[in-house]
């Protein structure tokens, strides 16, 4: 980051033009590297950090805007656009460059600053760089003057920034003894001193003294290999732990000991994970008193007759031995992640059907903001795809002149089904290889249909799966993630699909319950409170209404026919009155304001894109239904909720070897979202989240699909895929113990102009630690063990089950807050289901116990390492904070 590699002419600021809404207005833009940060004067100074910035897009790239803006082409070659976040919300920043040398400048410049700190922001490791960084941010922000020299008034005033809670007395002697030379002030490497004493870190000075005690204070091999297996519950070989030792430790001398690799060898199989890993994934195999049996408040045993392994000299050079500079930086690095899948690699099996995988989903995409009035934009499939989501959803209506994209019977804009086809096209494969299903509910004409499907195939060109309708073979199972690599899958209810029907143009109505997407009208949304406020035994008792309200109309009917009407009506005297078991097993009827639901026609060219993915309506889940491979269905959180009450294992059954999609309730028109471990765990595949909103449900599926590489595709829990009752009905205790250390350098909350909140009083930070478990006590575990039983308690709710636990507060306090508190919180697990259970960490300010965390980190179990370990913290939108972290050590039994 050093200042050569940002232009002087950038530093000092250039003209550029900024577009707005109706607005042009030219401003001076500078680039300053030390800070981070984009900085322009208009009526106000105006902040952009850069690590804020979520997205760059150039020329082309930012055609979009360009054209929405009604701009003429000539500017296309000169255009920047800077998506970014800033209090909380998605915000664009578009320029056009007064030259093209400017554009070329800039671009370059922005682009490898930006690259520096997104590596240094997915998760820890590059300590180094992270410290130079920090270190010149502060020394500029700090040197008012300019001088190239800190007084102690501007020492003193950084540290209160900074949210130290230290005296001016003892900021004095830290000053006095990084002033070497009594100056009475710091240059930039007295300055560097007086940070190491700043940030002097007592917690893991008294962690290592504690485990080379026995060792006359030498922290030699047979420490550390004693501490990686028995605290860091490590699966490394010995040589790879020698490897990891080699690259921290130091000779006797002091010297590095250069001449060996920095970091263990890579795994041999791609269906297992790397050999980097320093903890087992609680999923991979049964929990054993083994893995399990670590205490935190036990002292840790380092003495040498228990050290298992004794080295040979042959393996242990006697002259390595890691200082404590050498164990912060390891237990600061990535080689100590407290995510298990740091390395960032695909490691499951991409060879299995796609009924075995959980797959990322989004609901209404084009949304981003309110389901009734929001935008409709390509921006949502942008942000979704490039987060590896892996299912995305359309809902097509007919326009003007080609078909269009927007929620039907709201205020929502609209967006072209081409604009949209061509943003997937753009970012579908750029995080992940693995296929994008697109989720279409279609409501346009036939041949707006028609013009859909020439749109797709145009764009998508040989990436479309596609087969003609006549003559296709019958599928054994579905294909791979593996074998669709590169694909886009089209998924829309098929309307030809249905007994004895013949190929054709069919008039059919769309039934609103079946789609894949639950418009929100008023109609919906006040039955939809109605249904909150529903007593335990309504479900039974509207089951029963709608029974005998069917048998009362076809009763009706037959009394017409009887009475002479008959004879003008072939056929009906064969009708017959439906029994309670028939009606039991069949879809609840249309309620009559759905009867009016004006006829739509569906073309031929739609369905032959319905390959894998057909869409159909769900019509129970019992022996005497048969879905062939390709058909999945969409439930709404309502109806999957019921159906997971009724029977959880069935559905399980049906998910083994078919898609089930997820979506959220009508009632959701602010856009939240349920918790998805809730289907998950009932075995559905693509439980769709409003991905524009940054609550609990959106923090959930993105720890789960942080997971394998982020590829959007995470293989079920061995209990969701395999036919074992047994695994299924394996229920178990556990408690997960977490000892809150210590946190560094909390972040200062931003105004909306990217400005730090100074006036604000000094934070007092304590750590709430959460474990969200699905509420499989009351369902799968009961269900299993008795598939004719339903616990009356089972929740039909969205929120699964949570316990928290919290620390005490550390007053006046945000830069190095010390806790040193154990936080156990008990929980369940069937089936060794852990990655479907969820752990949130949140740094709070007491006193706003109602307000948005100072910062959060959220975690699979099954993906968090045991022992001590450094959670990079993150902002409430995921963003994660370059120098913040929480110092913690885990264990469960």
């Amino acid at each position: 980051m050093a200042e050569g590699t940002v232009p002087l002419l950038l530093r000092e600021g250039v003209h550029m033009t900024k577009i707005s809404l109706g607005k042009q207005k030219s401003y001076i833009f500078k680039l300053d590297p030390d800070q981070g940060q984009i900085i322009w004067q208009s009526k106000k100074l105006r902040i952009i950090p850069i690590e804020n910035i979520k997205e760059l897009r150039f020329s082309s790239d930012a055609r979009y805007y360009r054209q929405q803006f009604q701009l003429a082409q000539d500017y296309e070659d000169r255009w920047i656009t800077i998506i970014y976040i800033l209090n909380g919300a998605y915000k664009t920043l578009h320029l056009i460059a007064s030259t093209k040398d400017v554009f070329c400048m800039w671009g370059i410049t922005l682009r490898k600053l930006y690259a520096i700190r997104q590596e240094l922001m997915t998760g820890l490791g590059n300590e180094e760089i992270r410290h130079a960084i920090w270190e010149k941010q502060y020394w500029t922000a700090s040197d008012e003057s300019s001088d190239q020299k800190l007084h102690f008034d501007e020492v003193e005033k950084l540290c209160r920034r900074l949210n130290v809670n230290t005296s001016t007395d003892e900021l004095k002697r830290l000053f006095q003894q990084a002033d070497t030379k009594c100056q009475s002030f710091l240059n930039f490497s007295d300055f560097q001193r007086f940070v190491k004493l700043l940030k002097a870190r007592p917690d893991i000075t008294l962690l290592y003294k504690k485990l080379c005690c026995s060792n006359d204070g030498r922290f030699g091999f047979s420490i550390f290999e004693h501490f990686m297996r028995h605290t860091q519950k490590s699966t490394l070989t010995r040589p790879a732990l020698l490897e990891l030792f080699t690259h921290y430790a130091k000779k006797s001398d002091g010297s590095s000991d250069a001449s060996l690799p920095p970091s263990p060898p890579s795994p041999g199989g791609p269906a297992s994970p790397p050999a980097r890993l320093l903890s087992p994934p609680l999923s991979t195999s049964p929990p054993s008193d083994t893995v399990f049996s670590q205490s935190l408040t036990a002292p840790i045993d380092v003495s040498m007759t228990n050290i298992a392994h004794k080295s040979c000299p042959s393996s242990q050079p006697p002259e390595l031995v890691m200082s404590l500079d050498g164990f912060t930086s390891f237990l600061l690095s990535s080689d100590n992640s407290a995510f298990i899948e740091q390395h960032g690699k695909v490691w499951h099996d991409m060879t299995r059907p796609l009924s075995e995988y959980l797959i990322s989903s989004s609901h209404n995409t084009y949304l981003i903001g309110h389901q009734l009035v929001g935008s409709s934009t390509i921006e949502g499939y942008i942000r979704a795809l490039l987060h590896s989501c892996r299912s995305v959803e359309i809902d097509v209506y007919d326009g003007d002149n080609e078909p269009m994209i927007y929620h039907g019977k709201t205020f929502t804009s609209k967006v072209a089904v081409r604009e949209v086809c061509e943003a997937i096209a753009k970012y579908a494969f750029v995080t992940s290889p693995y296929p994008v299903i697109i989720s279409a509910e279609i409501h346009c004409s036939v041949p707006q249909q028609e013009m859909m499907v020439e749109v797709m195939r145009d764009v998508f060109q040989d990436a479309l799966v596609s087969a003609p309708v006549e003559g296709r073979m019958t599928l054994e199972s579905l294909p791979s993630p593996e074998h669709l690599k590169g694909k886009v899958l089209l998924k829309a209810k098929n309307l030809h699909v249905s007994e004895n029907e013949s190929l054709r143009t069919t008039e059919v109505s769309v039934d609103p319950e079946s789609s894949s997407t639950e418009t929100s009208t008023d109609s919906d949304v006040v039955q939809d409170i109605r249904d909150e406020r529903i007593k335990p035994r309504a479900f039974e008792m509207d089951a029963i209404n709608e029974v005998k309200d069917e048998l009362r109309k076809a009763r009706s009917l037959f009394d017409r026919v009887r009475g002479g009407h008959s004879r003008n009506m072939p056929g009906v005297a064969a009708l017959a009155v439906p029994t309670v078991a028939s009606l039991a097993t069949s879809e609840p009827p249309a309620r009559p304001e759905s009867r009016d639901v004006s006829k739509v026609k569906m073309s031929v060219a739609i369905a032959s894109l319905l390959v894998y993915t057909v869409g159909v309506k769900c019509r129970g889940i019992n022996k005497k239904e048969h879905y062939a491979p390709e058909h999945m269905f969409s439930l709404s959180e309502k109806t999957a909720n019921k159906m997971i009450k009724q029977g959880v294992v069935d559905l399980i059954k049906h998910t083994r070897t078919h898609l089930v999609r997820i979506y959220p309730k009508g009632l959701r028109v602010n856009s939240s979202n349920y918790l998805p471990h809730r289907y998950w765990a009932a075995g559905a595949q693509l439980v769709a989240i409003n991905w524009q909103t940054f609550d609990l449900g959106y923090m959930i599926n993105h720890a789960m699909f942080q997971r394998n590489g982020r590829a959007g595709y995470v293989l079920k829990p061995l209990a969701l895929r395999m036919h074992d009752k047994e695994l299924l009905s394996r229920h178990t205790q556990h408690s997960l113990d977490i000892t809150v250390i210590s946190a560094q350098q909390l972040p200062r909350p931003k105004d909306s102009l990217g400005h730090e909140i100074m006036d604000k009083s000094m934070v007092d930070p304590y750590v709430e630690v959460s474990i969200h478990v699905p509420d499989w006590a009351h369902t799968l575990h009961n269900q299993s063990s008795s598939s004719s039983a339903t616990s009356s308690s089972s929740s039909t709710s969205s929120t699964g089950r949570l316990l928290s636990r919290r620390t005490n507060s550390v007053k006046n306090n945000g830069f190095n807050p010390v806790w040193q508190e154990v936080l156990s919180l008990p929980f369940d697990c069937v089936g060794d289901m852990f990655d479907l259970i969820f752990v949130r960490f949140a740094v709070r300010r007491d006193g706003d116990n109602d307000e948005e965390p100072i910062a959060v980190y959220c975690v699979s179990l099954g993906s968090l390492a045991m022992g001590y370990r450094h959670l990079p913290l993150h902002d409430t939108q995921l963003s994660q904070y370059l120098f913040s972290t929480l110092f913690v050590m885990c264990a469960t039994n």
